[in-house]
């Protein structure tokens, strides 16, 4: 146990130096200088730190527009009775452990070759996974089985179904996205190429020289954060709340809050940006070893941000059409009660997934496949979020109303269905 709760906690627990050590095994195996390989397990160690950084300021900022949503939509009666990290720990850490190696020996024995690599989702699918049994009634040897076959079924087949997408979107194949955004994004990404036109792309809107300056992301993404929030304001004054008390801020200070909220996110975007170009520039080429000499034509799956860079335009079309659309299909739904909760606007799925497989759409459908996926993805994650909540009652839910509507909940749910079933 104390190994097991070493190489869970120290290694997989711990992004950097799950990365790093990959990174450090494959220049080894490349026969690299000592100086090249301290270079490149330090710089993948670095690069991993400043995009999780990133990632971090946009989530800070984005989550106060959660806490809006949340204080003006009705409240959820709490259904969580069992605190899953803390009473299944052990049982997410060998559900981790074995279903990567699962992993590595589908990669290195089958067509499928994909080595899933996004360290923090290694221990939540197998927590989703754990929740989504215990929910059902399993416990003991066939609830850790039954997580391990979904948690190394999901690392094989969700990075496989996202790699020709990827590689479409990106122009290169040396790395796919391991990430919950699948669902979304491979129904984005089809849907593209039935509706759209990808000669039409969301990147080449045409500007006048005075708006050039939108081009650049960080800037279009805090000028679109400022105008979210100041619409939220309004909202919130509406149904008789004070904004400054959702978000903390002195009616002396309104003006610095929101120019501060709108700065911050760009600042996010840029050192993400910063972080992924930092990151492929040296795990992909340090992964070549494993690729060469242990796995054949194995790549790294990595997080969602790795190709944010490939369409700013489009993610920030698909994060506003998204959280649009999903907010639109929560007000029709929720007087109809066909959900056992009462689901919130996914603001963090809005960016992250739906982000992702807006730049997927584009690539294959253009900006209307972009704006199409979206609002599709829109409405679906909400019925995800809901409908997943009759497999998480007593779970996981509260934290899926947050965290849902993608991946989670689709396989959560599949999850559900097939133990009740055999149950």
């Amino acid at each position: 146990m104390g190994v097991l709760n070493f190489i869970v906690t120290e290694i997989f627990g711990q992004g950097a130096i799950f990365l790093a050590l990959i990174a450090m095994i494959g220049l080894i195996i490349q026969k690299k200088s000592l100086g090249e390989i301290v270079r490149g397990t330090v710089m993948t160690a670095i690069g991993f730190f400043v995009l999780n950084r990133g990632v971090g300021i946009v989530a800070e900022v984005v989550s106060g527009l959660s806490s809006a949503f949340t204080a003006v939509m009705p409240k959820a009666q709490p259904t969580t009775t069992v605190d899953i990290g803390g009473m299944y720990g052990t049982q997410i850490g060998i559900v981790m452990v074995i279903a990567f190696v699962i992993n590595l020996l589908v990669a290195r024995f089958t067509k499928w070759k994909s080595i899933f690599l996004t360290g923090h989702m290694l221990y939540w699918f197998p927590f989703v996974f754990i929740a989504a049994g215990v929910d059902a009634g399993m416990s003991g040897i066939g609830l850790i089985v039954l997580a391990t076959v979904f948690t190394a079924l999901y690392m094989v087949v969700s990075p496989n179904l996202m790699r020709p997408l990827v590689r479409e979107a990106t122009g290169d194949d040396s790395f796919t996205i391991g990430h919950p955004t699948t669902i979304l994004s491979v129904l984005a990404g089809y849907l593209g190429k039935v509706v759209g036109n990808k000669e039409k792309s969301a990147e080449e809107i045409k500007l006048p020289k005075g708006l050039s300056f939108l081009r650049d992301i960080s800037i279009t993404g805090s000028i679109v954060i400022l105008i979210t929030y100041i619409v939220m304001a309004f909202v919130l004054q509406a149904n008789g709340l004070v904004p400054g008390e959702i978000w903390g801020y002195t009616p002396e200070t309104v003006f610095s809050f929101y120019f501060t909220r709108a700065m911050t996110f760009g600042v996010g975007i840029t050192v993400l940006l910063l972080g992924v170009r930092m990151l492929i520039a040296e795990i992909v080429p340090a992964f070549k070893g494993i690729a060469d000499k242990v796995i054949p034509g194995a790549i790294p799956a990595l997080d969602c941000p790795v190709i944010f860079n490939v369409a700013p335009n489009a993610l920030m079309i698909g994060f506003i059409t998204a959280l649009i659309t999903s907010t639109l299909a929560i007000l029709i739904t929720l007087p109809l009660g066909i959900f056992p909760t009462v689901v919130i606007p996914l603001v963090f799925t809005c960016f992250f997934e739906a982000g992702t497989a807006a730049i997927i759409a584009n690539a294959t459908g253009g900006i209307r496949g972009c704006i199409i996926g979206s609002a599709i993805n829109g409405i679906l994650m909400v019925f995800l979020v809901g409908l997943g909540a009759y497999f998480y009652s007593n779970t996981i839910n509260d934290w899926m109303l947050v965290f849902g509507g993608q991946d989670f909940s689709f396989w959560g749910i599949i999850e559900g269905l097939v133990t009740k079933i055999f149950a």
